[in-house]
């Protein structure tokens, strides 16, 4: 159910009696976390001092067997795999690129492996950027043009996950994901499927769209119930999580401290003024969108997405979330993405789209400028349900964008660039079903949990014959903080042809939608920088 508007009557001047004025507001629910994050007790330095030890150690080990699995490219991409989807990637940064690079340049090798190895390779090259044909997939379409049916159900799901690194003109890539998802569908409803799990969220939540350290959490919990995990890839990745959850917990308490301060010590003051200018770029945007509330404008889609996204806040979050990175980001970096470039403007459409679908009923109600949505269909003659379809088309387009820019050679420093594309995946994660950025539902709230509240249980101490770091638990377990508030209820969600994406707040959730209401919380835009920042792995080595 939408919550009601309320009408606060501003008070007025005599000489204004005549013309009284409406400030409209929004009963938005409260913070379901309270002061949750205000406060962080300390870890035990001793503790945590044995417990970087033992990480450098099971570093150490790991390293070994990346070398030792060089002869074997098959293994080799398992256990990279592996390693990145349970998030401690950042350990071993140097020998992952050197065996892609190595992988890359004998690629010919791929031409030889199964559906499986041959998805897996590509989805991994891509994601750092190498730009492998998608040509290597054509072995796998017989004579009339089609892909081969299959019960290979790793292939088929490596093969699904791979398509989503799909840029523009690549066909094939567009084919494959739609063979796959239909197959996969059919899959996760047999009830012989060996990888129910794995199957039923990839469809729910891909891999490229996913926010990487909350995927990790996930993956963890798949990841121990193999037989055939690395229990000191498992002990490392838990107790990685936990080191790292902890420092998060920290940021969080200080995350009202004085930036400018701190950058202006580290002589990076010119930083601050990138995102004054990005605010301000901000603002105009939110005074055109209540210009045309309070006219009653409906703007052709045109018109309308020249401010839309902009209003979308994800050029300003791009700037300020490269504020306190280190000094890869140069001076002209901050001009580059002042300019607005491709993956900039992809991953604002993408927010902006997803946004406008999950959100305008709830905006329209309470009184608001016209959405995306709206405008289409003024201009365009549309249905309601036709428009979430072509939105969804031009998401799907926007998203080939950010992939494309992410391959090699690119415009400024990879870590930039994966700043953007978790801002693009936090918008997948929060908008998907519905808006939960405005109606913190279940879902939001255990993501925020197994992030920031609840730890990954470790075993002590291995015993003999007893793999180390059993027990993670049940993600989204009930929690007290958690569930004292229950967010309004929502309408039904639109139909799974529209379906689009998601964005999570952390704390107070932040609105300013631009069209002369303002609610400002502690969550909104920190929220999205939390994970644009904590959605790529956090280097705990000290």
């Amino acid at each position: 159910m939408a919550t009601q508007v309320s009408q606060e009557v501003v008070p007025k001047t005599p000489e204004a009696h005549h013309n009284e004025i409406i400030r409209r507001t929004a009963n938005f629910h409260p913070s379901i976390w309270g002061d949750q994050f205000i406060s962080h007790l300390p870890k035990d330095k001793v503790r945590e001092a044995i417990e970087l030890q033992e990480i450098e150690k099971l570093r150490e080990q790991l390293k070994r067997e990346l070398l030792a699995a060089a002869s074997n490219s098959s293994q080799q991409l398992d256990l990279i795999d592996a390693i990145q989807r349970l998030g401690v990637a950042y350990h071993f940064e140097t020998e992952i690129e050197e065996a892609l690079q190595h992988i890359y340049n004998n690629r010919i090798d791929m031409e030889d492996e199964d559906l499986y190895n041959t998805a897996l390779g590509f989805r991994l090259l891509r994601q750092h950027g190498y730009n492998v044909s998608c040509d290597i997939f054509n072995k796998f379409k017989d004579d009339k043009g089609y892909f081969k049916q299959s019960n290979d159900v790793r292939g088929i799901l490596g093969l699904y996950e791979a398509a989503h690194l799909a840029v523009h003109g690549e066909d094939i890539l567009d084919e494959a994901l739609a063979f796959t998802t239909i197959n996969l569908k059919s899959m996760a409803s047999s009830p012989n499927c060996p990888l129910t799990a794995k199957v039923s969220h990839a469809l729910k939540q891909p891999i490229r769209r996913g926010v990487p350290r909350l995927e990790s959490r996930r993956y963890i919990s798949i990841y121990q119930d193999d037989p055939s995990c690395n229990k000191t890839l498992l002990r490392l990745a838990k107790l990685s999580f936990n080191l790292v959850q902890d420092l998060h917990k920290e940021e969080l308490a200080e995350i009202t401290s004085e930036i400018e301060e701190k950058v202006a010590k580290e002589g990076l003051s010119y930083r601050v003024h990138y995102g004054k200018e990005a605010m301000k770029v901000q603002v105009h945007a939110y005074f055109n969108e209540a210009k045309w509330f309070h006219e009653n404008h409906i703007p052709t889609m045109e018109e309308y997405m020249q401010v839309a996204l902009v209003s979308s806040g994800y050029f300003l979050l791009a700037t300020v979330s490269f504020i306190g990175m280190g000094d890869m980001v140069t001076e002209q970096a901050f001009d580059w993405v002042f300019n607005r470039p491709k993956i900039v403007r992809a991953s604002e459409a993408i927010a902006r789209l997803m946004d406008d679908v999950r959100s305008h009923k709830f905006e329209q109600e309470r009184g608001h400028a016209a959405s995306g949505v709206e405008c289409y269909i003024r201009q365009y003659g549309l249905s309601e349900q036709e428009v979430y379809k072509e939105f969804h088309m031009q998401v799907v387009n926007a998203w080939k964008d950010v992939n494309e820019e992410c391959l090699k050679p690119t415009a400024v420093p990879m870590p930039m660039l994966e700043r953007i594309l978790n801002l693009s995946r936090v918008i997948d994660v929060i908008y998907k079903e519905e808006d939960e950025y405005t109606h913190v539902g279940q879902l939001m709230k255990n993501n925020v949990a197994s992030l920031f509240i609840d730890s990954v249980p470790i075993r002590e101490a291995n015993r003999e014959g007893e793999p180390a770091g059993e027990g993670i638990g049940e993600l989204g377990k009930s929690n007290s903080i958690r569930d004292a508030h229950t967010a309004p209820e929502v309408g039904d969600p639109a139909e799974e042809s529209a379906t689009l994406g998601e964005t999570g707040a952390i704390g107070d959730t932040c609105k300013n939608k631009g069209a002369g209401e303002v609610d400002v919380g502690a969550g909104g835009f920190v929220g999205a920088l939390d994970l644009a920042k904590y959605g790529a792995e956090t280097d705990v080595r000290g």
